[in-house]
């Protein structure tokens, strides 16, 4: 196996992750609030992004230029 990959796959390593999260959270109360702020900031911003792009939507001559610094 390559170097950083792990022989869990699929729904095994998440149902495997969301066992360490539930841990952690358990044994760290510290974590909880944490993850509760870091779970907010994460909503703020990715509604802030979705009225940005719905609101100034992106046209095809903003990335139409392939190869933006004229190199071949």
């Amino acid at each position: 196996m390559p170097a950083g990959s792990t022989a869990l796959k699929g729904s095994a390593g998440l149902v495997i992750t969301a066992v360490i999260v539930v841990g952690v959270l358990i044994w760290l109360p510290a974590a909880r609030w944490f993850l509760l702020f870091a779970v907010l900031v994460g909503i703020v911003i990715a509604v802030g992004m979705h009225l940005w792009h719905k609101r100034r939507p992106v046209k095809v001559d903003d990335y139409n230029d392939k190869r933006p610094l004229g190199l071949s």
